[in-house]
């Protein structure tokens, strides 16, 4: 099984924001995009919280002010240092200029750094209605920006919601051998939530099989616990201290994925003296 849980960095120019083609601009006849492009070109080698950076994306901007793409490189800085009320502006106009190339991103900002659940459901579902392809993957690549909305639905509290969503999304991922690394492991977690224990189980082990962590064997332990099968909770409980000191656990170097445990949770399931 494949995963799309590629190791990119974030915010550098990655394959789904890679520099435009400034000669396609000049082709289509558009010289005033071609030149702000060609301007904006000139970031090659400056570091992105320098004065320069910034500066050469602010005449690429003054060549033409609907240039989306000198925004979103303007906006990288802004989210690194903390500055989001910048950011969100640098963006919005982004999205404004260019809403089917921007408006994933930022809707998996909304989910990852901000928490704002329905804003990012609200940027990818309207990217969803824009286009006639499948809308792709989250930033970072761990996430189909299906399942990312999905987790937003159980954020705000509808499981069967996030449920239906998930479960289609991952039978397209399955189709395409390329499931996402924790795909199943949220899917299992929601099963558990909505006491379909044996849903729950079932597919955790998918998770067991394609991409072994912590987290899994914590949330199948849990689901044993509700099946009152002690000697399957307490051997899955063994399993979970080993695999998260061995760092087999769920990371992003930006922020708490959404399912994620801590030793602390481990250790006082430990304690818990269930027979």
């Amino acid at each position: 099984m494949k995963y799309f849980n590629l190791l990119i960095v974030l915010f550098p120019f990655s394959s789904v924001f890679a520099q435009p083609n400034c000669e396609a601009y000049k082709y289509y006849g558009d010289t005033l995009k071609y030149e702000a492009c060609k301007k904006a070109m000139e970031i090659k080698g400056h570091y992105q919280f320098s004065k320069e950076y910034q500066t050469v994306l602010d005449q690429s901007i003054e060549i033409d002010p609907t240039f989306d793409y000198a925004y979103w490189a303007k906006s990288i800085a802004y989210l690194k240092s903390g500055d989001f009320v910048t950011w969100k502006k640098l963006i919005d106009k982004a999205v404004a200029y260019n809403p089917k190339g921007h408006l994933g991103y930022r809707g998996w900002c909304r989910y990852q750094f901000f928490r704002d659940y329905k804003g990012a459901i609200k940027d990818i579902e309207k990217l969803d209605s824009l286009v006639g392809y499948d809308i792709g993957q989250s930033q970072n690549g761990t996430y189909h920006l299906n399942i990312a909305k999905g987790l937003c639905y159980k954020a705000i509290e509808k499981q069967e919601k996030a449920i239906e969503i998930i479960e289609k999304q991952i039978k397209l991922n399955e189709e395409e051998d390329f499931v996402g690394a924790y795909d199943y492991l949220h899917l299992g977690v929601l099963y558990l939530e909505t006491k379909k224990f044996e849903k729950a189980v079932e597919t955790f082990n998918k998770q067991s099989q394609n991409n072994e962590i912590a987290e899994n064997q914590y949330y199948l332990a849990l689901t044993y616990q509700e099946l009152d099968k002690p000697a399957k909770y307490k051997s899955c409980l063994e399993k979970v201290k080993e695999l998260y000191i061995q760092g087999r656990k769920m990371y992003d170097p930006y922020s708490n994925p959404m399912d994620k445990i801590y030793l602390e949770n481990i250790e006082n399931e430990l304690k818990k003296d269930y027979k």
